[in-house]
């Protein structure tokens, strides 16, 4: 079976090579080229590739940004990033994005080939430099805050919750109109993945309590 590639990269002597080394690979074929990541997404829509080699750094919508569009698309090629960004947070973040291999352009064309073969199936690629990065650089990370995507005011309204207060009481204690309380509520709830206060108290009780037990206090 031919592993169909596309080639997104905003430099045209990188597609250029990238373009020959593949075709005269057997198994292998190019069948589209981007120069942006608008572009990227664009092309993968209409060939259906099994495998896009995606750099990072590109303008008008970057790697980054490919990586998150395609979480949504009827086809999701396997992703193999091939780029010049050594930060561990654009490993990190392409990783989590999907990305099935990472790889950096000092790469041996041997490296992009086995990772295009290997990720075409379903695998994963990541060389044993790219595994200590990225584990060294997920260690040294802090735990997420489940409370990250709230605001500060959604967060007192929140804290109210979990102590079994009503809309009225939340109200009279934050100085703002029960109407906004309500407001506030159901933005938690959107925003935490909740249905209902009861759901979001026992949440705001959890992550109190796991608190706690990280600080020690």
């Amino acid at each position: 079976m031919t592993i169909r590639v596309v080639i997104a990269d905003d430099h045209r002597v990188v597609r250029d090579g990238l373009r020959y080394l593949l075709n005269q690979e057997p198994g292998l074929e190019v069948v589209g080229e981007a120069e942006d990541g608008v572009q990227a997404l664009r092309v993968a829509a209409a060939t259906s590739p099994d495998v896009l080699l995606l750099d990072l750094y590109m303008p008008e919508l970057d790697g980054h940004g490919v990586l998150a569009a395609l979480a949504d698309a009827p086809h999701r090629p396997a992703v193999v990033v091939l780029t010049s960004a050594v930060d561990d947070e654009d490993l990190v973040r392409a990783v989590r994005a999907g990305a099935s291999s990472y790889l950096l352009k000092t790469a041996a064309a041997e490296e992009v080939i086995a990772s295009v073969r290997t990720v075409a199936p379903g695998g994963v690629s990541l060389s044993p430099e790219v595994l200590v990065r990225l584990t060294r650089a997920v260690r040294s990370r802090p735990p997420p805050d489940p409370l990250g995507p709230l605001s500060p005011r959604e967060r007192e309204v929140l804290e109210l919750v979990a102590e079994g207060r009503s809309n009225r009481q939340i109200a009279d204690e934050l100085t703002i109109s029960e109407q906004t309380v309500k407001t506030h509520v159901s933005s938690i709830l959107t925003k935490l993945g909740l249905q209902d206060r009861v759901q979001a108290a026992v949440f705001a009780l959890r992550h109190q309590a796991a608190t706690r037990t990280t600080t020690g206090s």
